[in-house]
C-alpha cells in the first residue's frame, strides 16, 4: 500500500516545491488549506486544516489522494468526497506526525475508500 504515500507522476507535484497555504478541494467542495506537507518518499502527505467545515479539525491526507496540482491557483485537487475525508481517523498533530501505526491506519483507511 505504499503507492498512497506518494505523489503520483500526473499531480503536477514539483519534489521540494512548498504546499503550505494552498486550498484543499474534494471531488464535492472546499475542505481547507495545507498547513504542513512532507514529500518524504514513501511518507508523502498534506496536513489540512478544515477551518469550521469540521470544527476547526486537521486532517491527514496522503499524496496518494491527490488528483492534480495548480500551482497558478494554488489549488490541490484530492480524490475524496467530504464525507470520506471528515470519516477518517481523526489526526492530532502532537500525537500522530510520524507515529508509524497511525500512518498505516490512514492508509488502510484511504486505500480502502479508493477500492469501494
Amino acid at each position: 500500500m505504499s503507492d498512497i504515500w506518494g505523489y503520483q507522476p500526473t499531480t503536477g507535484y514539483t519534489a521540494g516545491a512548498s504546499l503550505t497555504g494552498y486550498k484543499v478541494e474534494a471531488t464535492d467542495g472546499s475542505i481547507g488549506k495545507v498547513d504542513k506537507h512532507s514529500d518524504e518518499v514513501g511518507a508523502s502527505y498534506l496536513v489540512v486544516d478544515t477551518g469550521v467545515w469540521i470544527f476547526g479539525k486537521h486532517v491527514l491526507l496522503p499524496a496518494g489522494t491527490v488528483s492534480r496540482i495548480d500551482d497558478a491557483d494554488e489549488k490541490i485537487y484530492v480524490e475524496r468526497t467530504k464525507a470520506e475525508i471528515k470519516d477518517a481517523p481523526e489526526f492530532d498533530k502532537d500525537k500522530h506526525l510520524g507515529d508509524a501505526g497511525y500512518h498505516e491506519q490512514v492508509g488502510i483507511y484511504y486505500g480502502r475508500q479508493h477500492r469501494a
